[in-house]
């Protein structure tokens, strides 16, 4: 069982303080900028930017701005069962666990969507958001476990990362990718697949797949003018991506959404 409780983003809050007590929630926290001062079971803990923070249900702690300055973080609260608890490594313990996600943007963006579903009285909110919690726990759980990777090969993917999410509607080429971080195309995908966990391809279209789902939803534009905005000039290849990323054809989530919203969503 996994619920979400809620999702917040603090920006840069004047004099932002929590007072020490026993939270009965687990709660992830991610750090975008600046840092933010802890005290968990007795123990300090500095989060910066990039710092996933994992607080579960049971510890006891307090929080307050650092002497350095403001801060902007990410905040999920979400209740879970034993089974979901004992199948995520950082879920098992009873005390704090802090790491950076090697695919940060990428981990940001989950938040970030996680956040606007929570404010936004959209059509399958409640669904799609549970579904980004559980995809978002297990990339943590997955990135948890993985042994580190330098720096370099850090900013490489990271690199190759933004220039997708900047360019994600348009047709992008591998060589285009490796010439970014100036090296071969197979060691462009094996070093993007050894930092996330899949190829720069893959990414490509679950951008694009995340952009269709809103478009069907909240848009009136065709399904075939869907799949060109997004890059995907032939119309039953976008129809096999959309189905193998979802499961359901672009027609069948469109057609789902206008009766969810009829019966006024999920209950």
């Amino acid at each position: 069982m996994l619920v979400l409780h809620s999702v917040h983003f603090d920006k840069e809050i004047p004099h932002w303080r929590t007072l020490m007590e026993e939270i009965r929630i687990n709660v992830l926290v991610l750090v975008t900028l600046g840092k933010v001062k802890y005290t968990v079971n007795g123990q300090p803990i500095i989060a910066e930017r990039g710092d996933l923070l994992v607080l579960p249900k049971g510890v006891r702690r307090a929080g307050e701005n650092d002497e350095s300055g403001l801060h902007q973080k990410y905040t999920i609260l979400f209740h879970c069962g034993a089974d979901v608890a004992e199948a995520i490594p950082f879920l098992r313990g009873n005390g704090p666990t802090l790491f950076k996600p090697r695919n940060f943007e990428t981990v940001r963006r989950k938040f970030e969507q996680l956040f606007l579903e929570s404010r936004e009285a959209k059509s399958y909110s409640s669904f799609i958001s549970l579904g980004v919690l559980q995809e978002l726990l297990g990339m943590l759980a997955r990135e948890f476990e993985q042994p580190e990777v330098s720096p370099m090969k850090m900013k490489y993917a990271q690199k190759i990362q933004q220039y997708l999410l900047e360019h994600y509607r348009e047709q992008v080429q591998i060589n285009e990718l490796a010439s970014l971080i100036r090296r071969s195309p197979n060691y462009t995908i094996s070093i993007y697949r050894e930092v996330t966990g899949h190829s720069p391809i893959r990414y490509l279209h679950q951008l694009r797949i995340i952009e269709a789902c809103n478009l069907l939803l909240n848009s009136d534009m065709s399904i075939s003018s869907i799949s060109s905005y997004l890059g995907y000039y032939d119309t039953s290849y976008f129809f096999r991506i959309f189905k193998k990323q979802t499961s359901y054809s672009p027609s069948e989530f469109a057609v789902n959404g206008r009766l969810m919203e009829q019966s006024g969503g999920f209950v």
